[in-house]
């Protein structure tokens, strides 16, 4: 993947792009991307794939003028017309899916399919999502990882997770982060998004892992009621980060869209 900056409204904006066919767009959770991440590259292999990184994340500058939900859609949604995108795939992790199931609902028109990978954006009483924002590292891969061993690695690359180095890089990240991503997520990722999916038009594909400990499969079948016509696709031994745990399934579910 290459990385690359497109100019918007309010901020220069920091992508990775690779591969060739249909246009996918790619937002990632609060966690973040690289472009070494294995589902961007294995999305690669068959479509035309941009993932830019908001505000905050990466490289890419902070940017105060982005506040509140609808903020980050219009963004996202400056960001997509930049690119010169005309009716793209689009796909969101986590964080990522809320931004993307916003822009559907807002401009149904625009985006015919969309892929949902373990959304936020709804709140259920009877299934509360963990804080992320008050866990500390050693705590977050059993909510992030159906094999919590391997997905600390993962997390870590192999590094213990109380290096100190390590620690110290990650805290500076995560709070630079955290600090954009809080803004819809934080206290409860919750911005009422439910009462807007009934005006998504799109070819919809939810995709959940069976163990997501960090929004449990409940709310998998929350969204599929909401959005007319989506299609679940369940995928087993894997939770919120599936997409690093399953890659190719996830690749496989998504295909489904085009």
């Amino acid at each position: 993947m290459e990385t690359k900056t497109v100019k918007t409204h309010h901020a220069p904006v920091r992508y990775f792009e690779g591969g060739k066919g249909a246009p996918l767009v790619y937002l990632h959770g609060a966690g973040g991307v690289t472009a070494e991440d294995p589902l961007l590259n294995k999305l690669a292999e068959s479509h035309h794939v941009f993932a830019p990184l908001l505000p905050g994340y990466g490289d890419s500058e902070e940017c105060g003028e982005i506040r509140d939900m609808l903020d980050f859609t219009l963004h996202t949604a400056d960001v997509v017309e930049a690119l010169g995108l005309k009716d793209p795939i689009l796909v969101g992790h986590s964080m990522g899916g809320m931004i993307a199931a916003e822009m559907a609902a807002i401009a149904p028109n625009d985006f015919s399919r969309l892929g949902l990978i373990c959304p936020a954006g709804l709140w259920l009483d009877d299934h509360p999502i963990p804080d992320l924002f008050a866990m500390l590292p050693y705590e977050m891969p059993q909510y992030l990882f159906h094999d919590v061993e391997a997905g600390t690695k993962l997390m870590t690359a192999g590094v213990a997770l109380d290096d100190p180095e390590w620690l110290k890089g990650f805290l500076v990240q995560n709070a630079r982060q955290m600090g954009m991503a809080g803004k819809i997520l934080f206290p409860i990722p919750e911005r009422g998004l439910s009462q807007r999916l009934y005006r998504i038009k799109a070819k919809t594909v939810l995709v959940w892992g069976d163990s997501d400990r960090l929004i449990p499969p409940a709310y998998a079948h929350a969204w599929k009621k909401a959005i007319r016509g989506a299609e679940l696709v369940s995928i087993p031994e894997a939770s919120h980060m599936v997409t690093l745990e399953k890659t190719a399934q996830v690749a496989a579910a998504l295909a489904r869209l085009g």
